[in-house]
């Protein structure tokens, strides 16, 4: 056991909701001895509270304007933008910059000529970045790990779930660099001196690595912590904290991300993106099914209706997060967004642009491509197969595209003519959006293509609340505050999507595995039926490929602009495809006798190059055996 002498904040208390500001007591930094750390549980779980708050939160770990949305769902203008600076196959662009959650540094602080960085900062923006936090977070746990002998003074189910957390944690931070680097080394040891871990060969050998941590949290995390002795000193404020079913839920995601073509190609041509690691995702069908278990005992909930589903996005009760009300208990596991109220309400106003919501936000355009593909018909079918003709009657009118829609269409899309709220009850014409490109007199309407207002016809509002048809706006209610709007790494939904994709891969649509009594087909349609549409058609069952595709839609809906569709077409191996690849706005006129699809961009996306981010490259250059990504 080495001798450490660490210079640390030092927490004493556990953490509460939303950052450290909210702990019980914090300690000035100081500079102690490795055994007073370990002496207790407070100091223990003082050591480990920080690890929570280097948990990136992508909505808010950027910058006033929150550009996080990098898939072919949002559309970004303005060119200093890490989501253009992808669209331009600029990737290495995450090194030099500071605006989004994955860049290396942390912006300047407002007044200030320094970068604070502190995991302590209120707003996220200042906190570390995805690459410099997942390091710190590794390094955390590692030494928690290394010094498990010293922790005398704690009960065994104190020493547990201090260990607990640790192994979670180091897993955790890996994966987080895994989902945007690719392969990286499994560091177990607390480095002091050389470093020469070489870089693993194959995503899947360090997956399964990776495996092992979350196999001894989830024996080591409690189902509940308002169930355990240790949790009483924060009785009913608990939920951030990690459990058993978070341990599962993202040992199954490590799993099924190993599975998954980009992986399984390992970056050989003739990528395939039916072709999976059948042995991981059945291991990963097996983590999902525990938490769907630990559903039927009551820890967790779905939304069983649109109306509920608020409480999930943004509805809270009295300060906490959302999606923990009975009715909608959907979380897993989110990221410390901090108690930065500017900072939240700008997330939550993402896809509404700046003169509209009034919060300094410079809106993230919602895409037609994305829109047009994914968010399908009331009879729930794809806009593709409905027009097809191939299962009756098609609903889809070209000349009324945003009708008969999906219901989640009109729950989480503005499209042209919508209000913003009503006066008496009446749609107030000063509160109808105006998304067409021309009118009349050749002008574009008041809410497109300027003033960073809509560049596709669309926005979106998923996180944006409102109160019996009311939307925030700078000429009506100030809504936004009343509400914690939040993206979270992990909800019930998440893990239902992904247990029905492993499954299929493993099983097919209609076969449950002997771990739950649940069919991939089944699992869908739970959402299928939440939203009051059609369940999948059997024609669509029967074909392993085009069920597979009905599961990708599924999840584009149902996690649409939530942060995860950039990772998803990635692992699915179809980034580069014109589908993924190609942005597109919707024009159309005031009168709406002409709807066209418009080119925005044609995303610079080569297989293997612009799937794996490029390592800095100083970090291939400290000894031999660590090869940069390919084709940088």
């Amino acid at each position: 056991m080495k001798n450490y002498r660490l210079n640390i904040i030092l927490c004493l208390g556990l953490l509460l909701i939303f950052s450290c500001e909210e702990y019980l007591d914090i300690a000035p930094e100081a500079e102690i001895e490795i055994e007073d750390v370990f002496a207790n549980f407070q100091t223990s779980q003082g050591f480990v509270e920080e690890m929570y708050n280097l948990v990136v939160d992508y909505g808010t770990n950027g910058w006033t304007f929150q550009d996080y949305i990098y898939g072919d769902d949002g559309y970004n203008a303005q060119t200093f933008k890490y989501s253009t600076q992808i669209d331009r196959g600029e990737l290495d662009q995450w090194i030099n910059g500071n605006l989004s959650y994955l860049h290396k540094n942390n912006r300047f602080q407002v007044g200030s000529n320094t970068r604070d960085g502190s995991s302590n900062e209120e707003q996220g923006r200042g906190r570390p970045k995805v690459w410099t936090g997942s390091m710190l977070g590794i390094r955390k746990a590692n030494v928690v790990i290394a010094n498990e002998n010293l922790m005398v003074g704690l009960t065994a189910s104190e020493k547990n779930v201090i260990l607990g957390q640790a192994y979670f944690f180091r897993a955790f931070f890996h994966n987080e660099i895994m989902k945007f680097w690719g392969r990286f080394p499994h560091i177990q040891e607390v480095f002091d001196g050389v470093i020469n871990i070489p870089r693993p060969e194959t995503y899947r050998e360090v997956a399964l690595s990776i495996n092992e941590d979350y196999k001894k949290a989830i024996e080591l995390l409690p189902v509940n912590w308002d169930n355990e002795a240790y949790g009483a000193l924060t009785l009913g404020n608990n939920a951030g904290r990690l459990t058993k079913g978070a341990a599962y839920g993202f040992q199954g995601k490590n799993l099924l991300f190993a599975a998954s073509p980009l992986m399984f190609f390992n970056n050989a041509a003739g990528i395939d993106t039916y072709t999976y690691d059948t042995e991981l995702a059945a291991m990963a069908v097996d983590a999902f099914a525990e938490v769907l278990k630990l559903e039927q005992a009551g820890e967790y909930s779905l939304a069983q209706n649109m109306e509920d589903y608020k409480k999930v996005l943004w509805e809270t009760p009295t300060n906490t997060w959302p999606g923990l009300v009975p009715e909608a208990k959907e979380l897993i596991f989110a990221g410390s967004a901090g108690s930065h109220v500017g900072s939240t309400m700008s997330f939550m106003a993402t896809g509404m642009p700046r003169p509209i919501s009034s919060t300094g936000t410079q809106c993230t355009s919602a895409t037609h491509n994305y829109i047009h593909n994914n968010f399908g018909m009331a009879n729930g079918l794809s806009v593709e197969d409905d027009l097809s003709g191939a299962f009756g009657t098609p609903l889809y009118n070209p000349l009324r595209p945003f009708d008969n829609r999906d219901p989640r269409f009109y729950a989480w899309v503005f499209a042209d003519r919508d209000v913003l709220g009503t006066r008496a009850g009446i749609p107030d014409v000063n509160k109808t959006l105006k998304l067409y490109s021309v009118d009349e007199n050749g002008e574009s309407g008041a809410h497109r293509d300027r003033n960073n207002y809509s560049f596709t016809g669309y926005l979106f509002k998923k996180f944006y609340p409102e109160i019996d048809g009311q939307y925030h706006s700078q000429s009506g209610n100030n809504i936004l505050r009343r509400f914690t709007g939040m993206r979270m790494h992990m909800r019930l939904t998440d893990v239902y999507l992904m247990y029905a994709e492993a499954l299929h891969v493993v099983n097919g649509a209609t076969t449950a595995p002997s771990s739950f009594p649940l069919t991939a087909e089944q699992a869908i349609n739970i959402f299928r039926d939440r939203a009051g549409i059609g369940t999948v058609n059997p024609m669509i069952v029967s074909n392993n490929n085009r069920f597979m595709d009905e599961i990708r839609r599924e999840r584009a809906v149902e996690l649409s602009y939530e942060g995860h569709r950039w990772m998803d077409i990635r692992r699915w191996g179809v980034a580069h495809e014109d589908e993924y690849r190609i942005k597109t706005a919707l024009n159309f006129d005031k009168a709406w006798t002409f709807f066209e699809e418009f080119t925005l961009v044609d995303r610079v996306c080569e297989y293997p190059k612009h799937y794996w981010m490029p390592f800095e490259a100083n970090q291939t250059q400290f000894y031999e055996g660590f090869p940069q990504n390919p084709g940088w």
